[in-house]
């Protein structure tokens, strides 16, 4: 490519200037917006080689900025496509489709460099991780997952069929795609399918066990997603167990807007929504919970977000160990303001997008401690073989 070894230059410098503190994409675009000489065709291949440095996590801060990202770039490819004149002969003789042979080329040339540090937390994982196809997963972007409305199945894949779009069925209602891949032309978002990750979708299994359990002569099942967030859950929620009184909230007015729209969207009318900081003392959300008891609290909590750190690499970069602790306490705080408003025979489900023990297995034994609850099941749910977040998912019952 004409101009790889300037793309090189203008990541090394914009590497160099990143601290962190927003999100990569967002420092980019604020960047290039500032900065009107880059084309489109130059942004893209510029993010991209940020992007693959960041990919590197901890085993890039061995090296120079400009030889991490040559390594980053050979680690992430199975081809050198567009970057070839960035490398040497050799390099790229030994440019193997195996992962595995490549980071043993490059360990032949870099002794010092460890894989094992991409991701060296590996000691504190949840214990079903397999830590080295975990952090070697890092090195991949994952795919675009939807999942398709009921009824919309057949609909949605035979108008993808014909565009010729590339997917694959991975789930009855679960669609991969190319990372990237535009659909908002072709699908009604939200009202026809859901972006939502595979595990994400997986999370349903534990609404199934709801349904398999719920006397549907109780009536409608009163659920509370209390970290709505966006409203993913909620919506699979609906889409699952279907007859459900819905409430939402979030910390954030801003979020609970945006779901508003996304419930709109998706044909969600009939619900409440309520704004509520979880993270305070019990006395302090007494008065906001007062009266409130609900069939399914769903706690999506705030989390590291250490199972989606292959699609926000930089995240994994600057993350230290000990903000771990730091959230293991906000979520003991939030399940504890939670427990109380669901009824008895009633289920409380706890989820993050966590591979941290302290934030998942050490998180329900503390439910279990401090409640009467039974434990249904729980599960780290491994999406790193499947180009997809990983994430952990326990669903309790309340004792009557």
């Amino acid at each position: 490519m004409k101009y790889a070894a300037q793309y090189l230059l203008s990541a090394v410098q914009l590497i160099q200037l990143y601290d962190g503190a927003v999100p990569l994409a967002v420092f980019l675009k604020n960047h290039f917006s500032q900065h009107k000489k880059y084309g489109s065709k130059d942004r893209k291949f510029i993010a991209q080689l940020c992007y693959s440095y960041f990919r590197l996590g901890h085993a890039g801060k061995k090296f120079s900025t400009d030889q991490a990202i040559k390594i980053a770039v050979f680690c992430c490819n199975d081809a050198p496509e567009h970057w070839a004149s960035l490398y040497e002969e050799n390099w790229l003789a030994n440019w193997s489709f195996n992962l595995t042979e490549r980071i043993s080329f490059i360990q032949s040339i870099f002794p010092e460099f460890n894989s094992q540090l991409i991701f060296p937390f590996n000691q504190v994982l949840s214990k079903d991780i397999d830590a080295t196809a975990f952090s070697l997963a890092q090195l991949i972007q994952p795919d675009l997952f939807i999942r398709l409305r009921p009824e919309k199945t057949r609909k949605i894949i035979a108008e993808l069929v014909a565009a010729k779009m590339i997917f694959q069925q991975v789930l009855p209602t679960a669609l991969a795609l190319p990372n990237g891949t535009k659909l908002d032309h072709l699908i009604a978002m939200d009202k026809e399918a859901i972006v939502q990750d595979l595990s994400s979708q997986k999370v349903g299994d534990f609404f199934e066990i709801i349904n398999g359990e719920w006397d549907r002569e109780q009536g409608p099942i009163t659920v509370w997603d209390c970290c709505a967030a966006s409203g993913g859950k909620s919506i699979l929620a609906k889409d699952i167990l279907e007859n459900i009184q819905m409430t939402v909230s979030d910390l954030r007015p801003s979020i609970l807007h945006n779901l508003n729209l996304r419930f709109q969207r998706s044909g969600i009318t009939q619900y409440k929504t309520f704004v509520i900081d979880l993270s305070k003392d019990a006395s302090a959300t007494a008065i906001e919970l007062k009266n409130k008891a609900f069939d399914l609290v769903i706690c999506d909590a705030p989390c590291s977000g250490s199972g989606t750190w292959s699609r926000t690499p930089e995240q994994l970069y600057f993350f230290k160990e000990e903000q771990i602790n730091t959230f293991n306490q906000l979520q003991q705080k939030i399940v504890s303001n939670i427990i109380p408003t669901v009824k008895k025979g009633g289920y409380l489900l706890y989820i993050t997008c966590s591979v941290f023990e302290k934030e998942n297995e050490a998180v329900t034994q503390f439910i279990q401690s401090n409640s009467n609850v039974v434990l249904i099941e729980q599960k780290v749910i491994k999406g790193y073989a499947d180009k997809a977040d990983t994430m952990f998912a326990a669903l309790f019952k309340r004792l009557a």
